[in-house]
């Protein structure tokens, strides 16, 4: 009976096989991989062969270099692909140094611990939204000339600067910064607890260094290569975004990818082989611009050796207080620009008469609210079954697969975390056309379950993200002791370890959710312009004239995401009313 014990303590490889019955974890891997990768590896070939003139369907059939000549034509191509990399390496080095220099220097702070509850409303905010918020605030006419006029500034009119839609997408650059800031930041706090960061800086402390010095010292290079694969997302997301460049970005000519998705949906319908040239150069972009990046890893890690080797230890007052301001003043600025650009859009959408310089509303009415109910109501429908959807299957696969690293005793090496990356490491535009090619071909094309499989290729990857952490943190001896009292594995899973992770699989729902919200191309591909959602009529809405009717669609889109974490959290709260231990999380 003790040996029984003892094996059963260390846990058999495979649980439900030692009680002689099936498992349903073992398959949902492959499925998983199945459902994920094989789009994606189609769509890439099916972007591949129309860039070099096969695509039979519109009299593509020999292979040849026609498109890409076609393309190197274009009038403003190599505008475009300057803006791209403006904007996209610009956003991803400033949201990297702000979340380096706020954790060097706050990491104190009591601002260092409270920021981390503000997040999640912030990485919830769809980008789309984001956008026309900080084009209300930072527009000629946006909030905060209003604010500054005419008292500081003179101005009686709104002046005539491009700051919004500037050549060279400075303003898109600043809305990346502001959107991906929060993602950077919960993904490096996520780091600093596999780090043992606090032993790291106590160690330094005690050696002599000061507070900033001990953390980029000690921290940052343990840190770093965590963060690595969220960055190169990151990168690759700003680089081939298309609805904040929409609404940010330049028109004439635009980003790269804003051109890429004008020529794949131009009447000519020979254009088709040009765009899907101009998705392999955004691909190439996209794979030269990490690369570069890994060699300015390279780079900053010889010279930060030698700086490690000089011996310098930044213990003063003065430089402790620079540190901190130079990593809480931006912070705090750009999280201050999101929120303010929440509060513009809301502003909007309940004014009636709003004239230049006015800082507020002389009207007020839901007027614009009752006009757009019945498109609100469609699109918000829309967008909210495919996102419960999305987020339902992507839960279930991502507890399937996580349940089966727990019964088979492995876990997946650093190759499945970089195919897990991969929808996010790719430009959207570089394999979604080739997706909506093949599900053509499969009669899926328009249909709902085209929409709900695209959006789960993105969706997926961040429900992941989101769960995995506290799924392999749990203590593994609550199940070991339910199977020494006779459960079987799947009564374990059940009533033991998903009733103590419903707090992280509520919040990694609540991700999913808003990160279907906030697709646009998925949408705009796979639903083939049969299905409207909040996201495509914002970003649609966003080159016409009426800033209320924007606002309302805008906010109603911020909306849906607050709403899910809300719940998200007070789901939790009421199922643990009664179980005070619980409370506090898993």
């Amino acid at each position: 009976m003790g040996a029984a014990l003892r094996r059963l303590s260390r846990g058999p490889a495979s649980p439900a096989l030692a009680a002689g019955g099936l498992d349903w974890t073992r398959p949902v891997p492959v499925l998983t991989l199945a459902l994920f990768l094989l789009p994606i590896g189609a769509g890439l070939l099916g972007t591949l062969l129309p860039a070099f003139g096969w695509l039979p369907a519109l009299g593509g059939e020999t292979l040849g270099l026609a498109p890409w000549r076609a393309l190197l034509a274009q009038p403003g191509l190599a505008q475009a692909v300057l803006v791209s990399l403006v904007s996209g390496l610009g956003a991803t080095l400033a949201a990297f140094a702000l979340v380096v220099a706020f954790c060097a220097g706050c990491h104190r702070s009591r601002l260092f611990r409270r920021l981390r509850l503000l997040l999640a409303p912030l990485l919830a905010v769809p980008h789309a939204a984001m956008a026309i918020g900080l084009a209300f605030l930072i527009a000629p006419s946006g909030l905060i000339a209003r604010g500054l006029s005419p008292w500081a500034t003179g101005w009686a009119l709104p002046p005539d600067v491009a700051t919004v839609n500037d050549p060279w997408g400075l303003a898109l650059a600043l809305g990346l910064t502001v959107k991906e800031l929060p993602f950077l930041l919960l993904m490096t706090f996520g780091a600093l607890g596999q780090v043992r960061a606090a032993e790291r800086l106590r160690t330094a402390r005690a050696l002599g260094y000061g507070p900033a010095t001990a953390w980029l010292k000690t921290v940052l290079p343990a840190v770093y290569p965590l963060i690595r694969l969220p960055l190169y997302a990151t990168l690759a997301f700003s680089l081939s975004v298309v609805d904040m460049a929409i609404v940010l970005g330049p028109a004439t000519p635009p980003s790269l990818a804003v051109l890429v998705v004008r020529w794949f949906y131009d009447p000519d319908l020979s254009q088709r082989f040009v765009a899907a040239a101009g998705a392999v150069l955004q691909l190439g972009l996209v794979v030269a611009a990490i690369a570069l990046w890994a060699v300015g890893e390279r780079l900053a890690a010889a010279l930060g050796r030698r700086w490690l080797a000089a011996g310098g230890r930044g213990a003063g007052r003065a430089g402790a207080r620079v540190a901190d301001l130079a990593g809480r003043v931006p912070t705090l600025f750009a999280v201050g620009l999101g929120a303010a650009g929440l509060l513009a859009v809301a502003l909007w959408s309940l004014a009636w008469r709003w004239r230049y310089p006015d800082l507020l509303p002389s009207a007020w009415s839901l007027e614009s609210w009752r006009r757009q109910a019945g498109g609100l109501a469609d699109a918000g429908a829309t967008t909210l079954w495919v996102a419960v959807a999305a987020a339902a299957v992507a839960l279930l696969l991502v507890v399937g697969c996580l349940e089966r690293e727990q019964r088979g005793g492995r876990r997946p090496g650093r190759g499945a975390l970089w195919l897990l990356y991969l929808p996010l490491l790719l430009p959207q535009i570089a394999f979604l056309f080739g997706v909506q090619v093949l599900a053509v071909r499969l009669g899926l094309d328009g249909g709902w379950l085209a929409l709900v499989w695209c959006h789960l290729l993105f969706v997926l990857p961040y429900v992941f993200l989101a769960l995995a952490d506290a799924y392999r943190a749990l203590d593994p001896r609550f199940g070991r002791a339910a199977r020494c009292l006779g459960a079987g594995p799947e009564r374990v899973l059940w009533r033991i370890r998903l009733p103590m992770l419903l707090r992280p699989i509520a919040f990694a729902a609540a991700v999913g959710f808003a990160v279907s919200v906030a697709q646009y191309l998925p949408t705009l591909f796979a639903g083939a312009g049969r299905f409207a959602s909040l996201t495509t009529e914002a970003v649609a809405l966003a080159a016409g004239g009426d800033r209320r009717v924007l606002a309302v669609y805008a906010f109603a889109q911020a909306l849906l995401p607050l709403l899910a974490f809300l719940l998200a959290m007070a789901l939790p709260a009421w199922a643990y009313r009664r179980r005070r231990s619980f409370r506090a999380g898993p």
